[in-house]
């Protein structure tokens, strides 16, 4: 199987509960597909930086135990990782507040690194997100973009998830700006209305189609909701996920699913296999309460 450098932030995780309390384990966009993609057996690496903490020594060490690589993750002396926490309404919408402006990810890219670009490079299939992108300073965004451009010219595949948080960036411009430079480079982008709605304003999913189709684009996952949209080949065809009663949670929802689309289609099924795997892992997700499920609840591996 071709190994899949998802590159990204891992930050402690705090989940509130109805009472008050905080359950505390760790997540990010990027790294929640990353260890789903271990576990569906993707050999799967996560690019990132840490500190020299108990944290960062405990989210190494549970990354290990789920198969993840960890070799291009360098450590930081005296620093901690950013932290999040994450409210959810009745309705199992989350909300997300965050401490990480000194997180040691955000220098991951400050200065140029033979060892990391090599490995980039030399990939089969990078992952990243839009939320990637806002950790860095414009000179490092740029080291990235330009080395994301190098890899693909050699035949690395560029997978791009758009997922956007306003507060994570200066300015809606400056993430127009980035966006626009990660998806000429990018094979296969993970969209949705909501993110786009947010960066550029509501849009038909047909013309966020058209948006995303005129960057090249030759495979395109857009999610509308409770079903994605998948164009491929110059057709698109919409793919409904099955109701999920007893919704606890939809952190990860998203994430899980690029994984398990991402797994399918390096073992070679259709585009639509692919989408239908995402919306089992996905449905498994969302009905436990933080972005990583117990091994436990992971749904059976069957062909899609």
């Amino acid at each position: 199987m071709p190994q899949v450098l998802c590159i990204g932030e891992c930050m402690v995780e705090l989940s509130e509960h109805s009472d008050g309390t905080l359950t505390r384990s760790y997540g990010g966009d990027t790294l929640n597909t990353a260890l789903y993609l271990a576990r569906l057996g993707v050999p799967t690496s996560y690019v990132t930086a840490l500190g020299d903490d108990p944290f960062s020594t405990a989210m190494l060490e549970s990354w290990h135990s789920e198969g993840l690589g960890t070799a291009l993750i360098p450590r930081l002396p005296n620093r901690l990782p950013g932290l999040y926490l994450i409210r959810t309404d009745p309705a199992g919408e989350r909300s997300f507040h965050y401490w990480r402006t000194a997180a040691p990810a955000r220098e991951l890219f400050d200065n140029p690194d033979p060892t990391l670009e090599d490995a980039l490079i030399q990939a089969h299939t990078i992952y990243l997100s839009g939320i990637t992108l806002s950790l860095y300073a414009p000179p490092a965004r740029a080291r990235l973009l330009a080395l994301l451009a190098q890899a693909r010219a050699q035949g690395t595949r560029i997978a791009f998830d758009t997922n956007y948080r306003p507060r994570t960036w200066p300015s809606p411009t400056q993430a127009q700006d980035a966006f626009t430079q990660a998806l000429q480079t990018t094979d296969l982008a993970f969209a949705s209305t909501d993110d786009h709605a947010l960066l550029h304003g509501p849009a038909t999913p047909g013309a966020i189609q058209a948006q995303l189709a005129a960057h090249g684009i030759p495979e395109i996952v857009l999610k509308l909701g409770p079903a994605v949209r998948v164009v491929h080949a110059g057709h698109h065809t919409d793919i409904p996920a099955h109701p999920v009663p007893g919704i606890v949670d939809t952190t990860a929802a998203g994430d899980s699913f690029a994984a398990a689309y991402l797994a399918a289609r390096l073992e070679g099924h259709t585009p639509t296999q692919a989408a239908q795997a995402g919306h089992r892992l996905a449905a498994a997700v969302i009905q436990h309460r933080g972005a990583i499920i117990p091994r436990t609840a992971m749904p059976a591996t069957e062909a899609p």
